[in-house]
């Protein structure tokens, strides 16, 4: 469904007040947006009641409007609501329904749900009902040829866990291009007990470097 204009300009207004830290202003902007009830619109107002972007933090009020989205056809809205579903935040855990919304946003094109159906095959809470490593390995590759860097974060610790160095360390090397906030020191500590293999070097080497940054942004915000 095509975003208008109007609903358009208040979401865009609502991302640079929290670029800038101007949490309620943003929030204002994002409840403006959702009075017209579009799916993109309600998703990110329930993004902002579920992280508390200048309102106190509601999560059931999430669940609220990611499903009022989801029935919109939105698929981010899917994968948010997933994760509530997931956790049991804001409502009652509920794995089946988490798998049912996070295939929904799969099939939407969503590359982050591949990747957490393969955390749920692997974890056994699939609507199997038991581990697959081999699913969630399908599921894991599919997530991160779509650029979910989580995804290759998850296949550099399955073929560190089968030793198989050299696919590891290229999988974390893939993982750390994506430059998000939390991957180097994922990678950091799983690589952590071989960072004597020589295999291994180059992604320490990034790790550090890309941490250094990440440190000084902290500092550079916090100041």
């Amino acid at each position: 469904m095509p975003v208008p204009q109007q609903v358009k300009a208040q979401l865009i207004l609502a991302q640079t007040h929290l670029d800038a830290g101007c949490a309620e202003e943003a929030f204002s902007c994002f409840a403006i947006a959702a009075r017209s009830g579009h799916p993109v619109a309600l998703n990110m107002l329930g993004r902002a009641y579920e992280r508390g972007w200048g309102v106190t933090r509601n999560p059931s009020l999430a669940a609220c409007c990611f499903e009022a989205a989801v029935r919109g056809g939105d698929g981010w809205a899917m994968f948010n609501l997933a994760d509530l579903f997931f956790t049991g935040e804001g409502v009652p855990k509920n794995h089946r329904r988490a798998y049912r919304l996070y295939a929904d946003a799969a099939r939407a094109g969503n590359a982050k749900a591949l990747n957490m159906l393969g955390l749920m095959h692997e974890e056994g809470t699939a609507p199997e009902g038991k581990p697959d490593p081999e699913g969630a390995r399908q599921f894991y590759l599919a997530a991160a040829e779509g650029g979910d860097c989580w995804a290759w974060l998850n296949l550099g610790r399955l073929s560190l866990e089968d030793g198989e160095w050299s696919d590891a360390a290229e999988a974390f090397a893939k993982a750390l291009d994506a430059a998000v906030d939390g991957v180097p020191e994922g990678v950091l500590g799983l690589i952590r007990p071989y960072v004597q293999k020589l295999v291994f070097q180059t992604v320490l080497s990034r790790c550090l470097a890309k941490y250094a940054v990440s440190s000084d942004k902290r500092a550079f915000h916090a100041a």
